[in-house]
């Protein structure tokens, strides 16, 4: 029971870290991203708003210093609980620990994205945590969702390696994402699955 509880007031420190939602967001209109990740536009916050209630979920403001903020469509206490659950597992697992950092513009090219995906890869493997960071300029700052498909598009091709313990986030002029390698076991049971799914297929 005091394990228990003590994993249950970790996840609430981690929540207590939140982004605005809902109600707190302030300002009067947002560019909106679906739950799918999809760009569905600049609504008016109260519209937004309304948009989330009518599939039973959340807004939550991800890029709060974009002109308009950026705000997402999601079950933000369901994905901060599971995401400090298998954060807390890949702590448990790892000794020391560093962090390495990798930067990529919001217009990168396919060729210069998969050697850095690469990177990326080789420092998980040696269990490092890295640093995602999407640097804009410029114009490029109007359109923030750009980095925000791009931290997507990664945190998808490492999930089999990879959990995302702390998801994008503005600041200043750049947006951030934070990667830690998961636990052997959990990449076991990932390999496990992807290899009975190929022997299914072929069957």
């Amino acid at each position: 029971m005091q394990l228990d509880r003590l994993f249950y007031l970790e996840v609430s420190a981690i929540a207590a870290q939140e982004s605005r939602i809902n109600g707190e967001i302030r300002a009067p209109k947002v560019r909106l991203i679906g739950v799918d990740g999809s760009q569905l536009g600049i609504y008016g916050n109260a519209d937004a708003q309304r948009i989330a209630e009518d599939q039973n979920l959340d807004l939550v403001e991800i890029a709060p210093n974009a002109e308009p903020p950026v705000c997402r469509i999601m079950d933000y206490g369901k994905f901060k609980y599971d995401q400090a659950v298998k954060a807390k597992k890949a702590r448990k697992k790892q000794t020391k620990i560093e962090v390495r950092e990798m930067k990529f513009r919001p217009k990168i090219d396919v060729g210069d994205y998969e050697t850095k995906k690469g990177h990326v890869l080789r420092f998980l493997n040696k269990g490092n945590k890295v640093k995602i960071t999407i640097m804009f300029r410029g114009r490029e700052m109007a359109h923030p969702e750009q980095g925000l498909s791009i931290l997507e598009r990664l945190a998808d091709d490492l999930k089999d390696l990879a959990v995302v313990e702390s998801q994008p986030k503005m600041e200043g002029r750049n947006m951030h994402m934070l990667v830690a390698p998961l636990p052997k076991d959990a990449k076991k049971k990932s390999e496990s699955t992807d290899t009975d799914k190929g022997e299914k297929d072929n069957a």
